[in-house]
């Protein structure tokens, strides 16, 4: 396996005073592009405002800072007003548009991941704004604007030309936005860090899956997703996706490091994690994290709104399901080698906490 793995940052893509959008390049992380995978982030500032567009792709947004608010409007539906936070995962179909909006002194982040194979560029999302300076109707003669709209040419004009920033704005201190609706929140939204966990190792780490039961928007957009937070020291137990998914995932909040394994035994990647970091597990390799002492945790798109993983380590691993025979011919070992490695990680799962 020759592509480069290497986890990288995001890089900055455009801003202003409201905000900034970063996203991964495919140049840079080329597996984006083998994989059909997309991946960017909106960052906004006190006021900021980002600008009603759609998107190339069907994505998951999860909240990584902040609160603030988010508009979302499926195809041929009404607006719906959402009050976002910390943790909020958001499965966002073809054809919504949404805009955002941060009205505390706290940065808004938002982290977008997705599908691109039906994007405009392979491993890259593209978005159409609605409006700004590179807003789709700046492309329309007045004429077609002012027919469309029934309005004056001139109302037209003063409509399309008006808003001169492109993507992300700041709103004045005064400007009041449209209030959020609690109800909203239902089958749209997920908040990760309050969701009844999948899983919960004591000194191992937590998982959090969303899948079409908790979030059934996901089966729209085609992808499944998780929030894992692995306690310090502990490992995640080696493992893969057995139904041909990749696993995209970046880091939320603290460091470790990650080895992946492919065909023929290589180890394709070697590497420390830090949060902001973004990296791709390709189809049916191997990957296991060790958490430093402050813990990691990621948040991971599968690309299967219901993946399956393969575990190879602990009680629910494919070791503890063969037979003895099988094992000690395998590893070509006696049987009282075969009885100690059978005797170990008995009790544990997923997880490992650090040894005493």
């Amino acid at each position: 396996m020759d592509v480069d793995l290497t986890p990288k940052l995001a890089k900055q893509i455009y801003g202003g005073d409201g905000g900034s959008y970063h996203a991964w390049c495919p140049n840079e992380l080329p597996m984006l592009k083998e994989g059909n995978i997309g991946a960017a982030k909106i960052a906004l500032s006190k006021n900021g405002f980002a600008l009603p567009r759609y998107s190339d792709s069907a994505k998951v947004a999860y909240v990584l800072q902040g609160c603030g608010v988010a508009g979302i409007v499926l195809p041929e539906k009404e607006e719906k007003v959402i009050a976002i936070k910390k943790g909020d995962a958001i499965a966002l179909p073809f054809g919504v548009v949404t805009w955002w909006y941060n009205k505390d002194d706290t940065e808004l982040v938002v982290l977008f991941l997705g599908d691109t194979k039906t994007a405009h560029k392979a491993g890259s999302f593209t978005d159409m704004y609605l409006t700004g300076s590179n807003g789709i109707f700046t492309g329309f003669s007045t004429e077609f604007v002012s027919r469309a709209w029934d309005v004056e040419e001139s109302v037209a004009k003063t409509l399309v030309s008006s808003q001169t920033a492109k993507g992300i704005v700041k709103l004045d201190a005064g400007f009041q936005m449209p209030e959020p609706k609690q109800a909203n929140r239902d089958g749209m939204v997920l908040n990760c860090e309050e969701a009844s966990l999948d899983v919960d190792i004591k000194g191992g780490g937590k998982v959090v899956v969303l899948n079409t039961k908790n979030l059934p928007l996901v089966g729209e957009v085609g992808l499944g997703a998780d929030l894992v937070r692995l306690d310090g020291s502990a490992m995640c137990s080696p493992g893969f996706s057995c139904d041909s998914a990749l696993q995209v995932t970046y880091i939320v909040r603290g460091s470790g490091r990650v080895q992946v394994v492919g065909p023929d035994g290589k180890r394709v990647l070697e590497a420390h994690l830090k949060a902001g970091n973004l990296f791709i597990v390709p189809r049916f390799c191997v990957v296991s994290k060790i958490g430093d002492p402050d813990g990691m945790d990621w948040f991971s798109i599968i690309t299967t709104p219901n993946p399956i993983f393969t575990h190879l380590a602990g009680k629910t691993s494919t070791w503890k399901a063969l037979s003895p025979q099988v094992l000690q011919a395998a590893f070509k070992v006696s049987p009282d080698v075969e009885k100690l490695f059978s005797s170990k990680r008995t009790a544990e799962e997923i997880f490992f906490p650090p040894p005493n």
